[in-house]
């Protein structure tokens, strides 16, 4: 059985001085990937080289809403530069996105816009980070209509506006939130999903699943999330991992199996 992290920030420095640690226990996990996002300028060279101590690793560049005052224009050409550059190691633009419990939707609006159309014109995929603000970017995909696979990661939200995005084309990240008893409405909407619109992942060092500190998460603990979801679906424990991470594969272009 294999399990992809799609969505790790292995470049924090949270993990500093056990990356390697960390994947040797990742493959007695059985997780035997994951992808490292960028989210500011600053730490785009950081991401590329973390991910370049690993064929495990692959890796996606974008500017979070939560940065983009650190930004200016110049800097989504840089952005296009290092996307077209990145090679097999580059899958996607992200994360960009909107978060209205940080900062202004009407200053994040235009930067999550202009990604979006970078993302089709380069015809990748793309990672979105929407918190609070799952209308505003349902409103921009429908006007983007971007044709790139595109996942939604982390999500935390109801069936209705789950059901919402995956009828635009979105791929649902499935993170350490189900696994709190609290979170009851993403619970059920990621239980009510079609199987082929999810995908596992930890947003690690962020998001940590019930009983690990925050600001603890890891990859490692990726079995843990997918062991709670396979409370919450229906399919055999295999059915779900595979299809996991065919889904997985579909999203980032990974043509053949993705153990290395």
């Amino acid at each position: 059985m294999e399990l992809v992290d799609a969505h790790c920030h292995f470049d924090f420095p949270e993990f500093d001085g056990q990356r390697a640690s960390t994947l040797a226990q990742m493959t007695r996990l059985g997780v035997t990937r994951l992808v490292i996002p960028g989210v500011r300028k600053g730490d785009w060279f950081r991401v590329i080289e973390t991910a370049s101590m690993s064929d495990r690793l692959s890796y996606c560049l974008g500017i979070h809403p939560w940065f983009i005052g650190e930004h200016a224009d110049g800097d989504l050409d840089l952005l296009r530069r290092l996307l077209v550059g990145g090679g097999n190691r580059c899958v996607a633009l992200g994360e960009c996105g909107l978060d209205r419990l940080r900062g202004d939707l009407s200053q994040q609006l235009p930067w999550f816009e202009r990604q979006v159309g970078l993302a089709a014109e380069l015809e990748l995929p793309l990672v979105i980070h929407s918190v609070r603000a799952h209308e505003e970017v349902c409103a921009v995909l429908r006007r983007a209509k971007p044709e790139v696979p595109i996942l939604v990661h982390g999500f935390s939200g109801s069936a209705d506006q789950a059901k919402k995005l995956v009828a635009l084309g979105c791929l649902i990240g499935v993170g350490g939130v189900i696994t709190h008893a609290r979170a009851r409405k993403t619970r059920e909407a990621i239980a009510g999903l079609p199987l082929d619109t999810l995908v596992l992942e930890t947003d690690a060092p962020d998001m940590a699943p019930e009983g690990v500190a925050k600001g603890k998460n890891s990859p490692l603990y990726l079995p843990r999330i997918f062991e709670v979801l396979t409370a919450l679906r229906p399919e055999p424990v295999e059915e779900l991992a595979m299809a996991l991470t065919e889904n997985t594969r579909r999203l980032f272009g990974w043509d053949k199996g993705i153990s290395k």
